[in-house]
C-alpha cells in the first residue's frame, strides 16, 4: 500500500503534467493567432501596396506621363 506521501506525490505529478498539457495548447493556439494576425497583415499590406500603384499609373496617365 502507497503511502500518503507517495499518493501526494503521485498526485502532485499527475497535475505538473495536466498543467504542462493545457500551458502547450495555450501556446499552440497563441502561435496559431500570431500567425494568422501575420498573415492577414501581409495581405493588407500587399492590397494598399497595389492600390499606391495603381493611384500613381492612374495619376501618370491622366497627366501624360506614362507616354513611352
Amino acid at each position: 500500500m502507497a503511502s500518503n506521501s507517495e499518493k501526494v506525490s503521485y498526485h502532485a505529478g499527475e497535475a505538473k503534467g495536466q498543467a504542462e498539457e493545457k500551458a502547450s495548447g495555450v501556446m499552440d493556439m497563441a502561435n496559431n493567432a500570431a500567425q494568422s494576425a501575420k498573415e492577414t497583415m501581409q495581405a493588407a499590406g500587399q492590397n494598399v501596396q497595389a492600390a499606391a500603384i495603381g493611384a500613381a499609373d492612374a495619376v501618370k496617365n491622366a497627366t501624360g506621363m506614362n507616354k513611352k
